[in-house]
């Protein structure tokens, strides 16, 4: 059965539909999965003027600037990325049904471990809805129906880009379901349906993910907020790390990959602040920092850094900067105030590169490359539900082999116990 998309259905309704969708998507092969993708990446394409219009509607009535009307905007470049994201998930290996670890015991009895679908998963995001069409693929294409609840200025899209998947001949109904985006009573709802969703990801600011953990009667898992850091050693090369900050700060700010901190070890801080500083100020970031920082960068505009700041996720084009005393301060202090996503170091000591690689407890560490990499497409895995910086059960790009779970299959011979 072709799934429809009924906008007045209650959100149980919704989650019975998607309970029962699972069932049918678990029983998919990886070619019928396969398929179905490539049919939406079609039909993403053959529908962006509609895509369009209705991102255009949302935009206009958004009120949002900056970096959170980017993150709203389609344009017929994002679209088609949307759709090559599609046929890039279609491509990868399908984790359902692969075997983790087999045996047999001495009385015969043959143990397979296996990977499942986890079943209904159901997220909550802001308006971004790239996220729409990677979850969902993401979702189907590991056999999990999934229930979305979008941002509200981005209903519009949103709703049009799942009826345009949900209509695709041969998705089960009830495989993709989107919650009403006007009210947080859906968010109430959807957090609260232990039995009926398995897991909820809740993607956005620290608010929204500090509100799902600390309220969610379903299992969670956080895709957090980017507090990510750049730590300049004494040895590093400076064209180098001038390329690596640059890029980290300025290529997307509003992402959770861009870098939002500088530190400098103090024995180039003299000569590597004010340069790396006068350059972010032509890229038109504003710059904060620490007292040694702002001691060192007279007449730069570089306003001071308040001691909560440390701890924030800017998603803009700002950075605060600050001189440490060596590596061991570099990790302590990344350690103290990130929020465990992507951090970087720049140096040519391969005996302080790994010593920072083990030290900086994040998702993802990095010796000599920018931060904004940390992302499900950027590691091969075609898409991303979130970056996790939690360590249960999934740490960095949650993607396909993260949306399973487990189960043992035994077969025997009449074995009684």
């Amino acid at each position: 059965m072709t799934a429809t998309l009924t906008t007045a259905a209650t959100t149980q309704e919704k989650l019975l539909r998607a309970r029962a969708a699972s069932s049918k998507l678990a029983l998919l092969s990886k070619d019928e999965k396969n398929a179905l993708l490539l049919k939406i990446a079609d039909a993403i394409e053959g529908h962006e003027k509609k895509i369009m219009a209705a991102n255009q509607e949302d935009i206009e009535n958004s009120g949002l600037e900056g970096a959170m009307r980017d993150r709203l905007l389609l344009t017929p470049s994002r679209i088609k990325d949307m759709a090559k994201g599609v046929r890039d998930v279609a491509a990868l290996p399908d984790p359902i049904g692969e075997t983790l670890a087999e045996w047999t015991k001495s009385n015969g009895l043959r143990i397979r471990k296996v990977r499942v679908p986890l079943g209904v998963v159901g997220i909550i995001y802001e308006s971004r809805p790239n996220v729409t069409v990677d979850t969902a693929v993401l979702a189907l294409k590991t056999g999990n129906s999934i229930v979305l609840r979008g941002g509200k200025e981005a209903a519009q899209s949103n709703q049009r880009l799942v009826e345009i998947m949900s209509a695709v001949p041969g998705v089960p109904e009830g495989s993709i379901e989107l919650l009403d985006s006007s009210t947080r009573q859906s968010v109430q709802e959807l957090i609260k349906a232990r039995g009926l969703v398995d897991v909820i990801i809740p993607r956005g600011g620290a608010g929204l993910i500090t509100f799902v953990t600390e309220n969610s009667a379903v299992p969670v898992i956080e895709t957090g907020a980017g507090n990510c850091h750049i730590f300049v050693d004494e040895s590093a090369d400076f064209d180098m790390a001038d390329r690596i900050v640059i890029n980290a700060k300025t290529q997307r700010p509003s992402v959770c990959n861009a870098a939002e901190k500088l530190l400098v070890h103090e024995r180039v801080a003299a000569e590597y602040v004010p340069r790396i500083v006068k350059k972010l100020i032509e890229a038109e970031v504003e710059v904060r920092g620490d007292g040694k920082a702002r001691s060192l960068t007279a007449g730069l505009h570089v306003g001071p850094a308040t001691e909560q700041e440390w701890y924030e996720e800017y998603l803009c084009l700002c950075i605060a900067v600050a001189v440490v005393a060596n590596i061991d301060d570099a990790i302590a202090h990344i350690n103290k105030y990130s929020t465990k996503h992507s951090d970087s170091i720049v140096t040519s000591n391969e005996s302080h590169a790994q010593k920072f690689l083990r030290g900086v407890d994040s998702a993802a560490v990095y010796w000599n490359a920018s931060t904004r990499f940390t992302d499900g497409a950027e590691f091969g895995f075609g898409a991303e539900m979130g970056i996790s910086t939690q360590k249960l059960h999934c740490r960095g790009p949650f993607a396909l082999a993260e949306l399973t779970s487990s189960k043992y299959e035994i077969v025997g011979t009449g074995q009684v116990r």
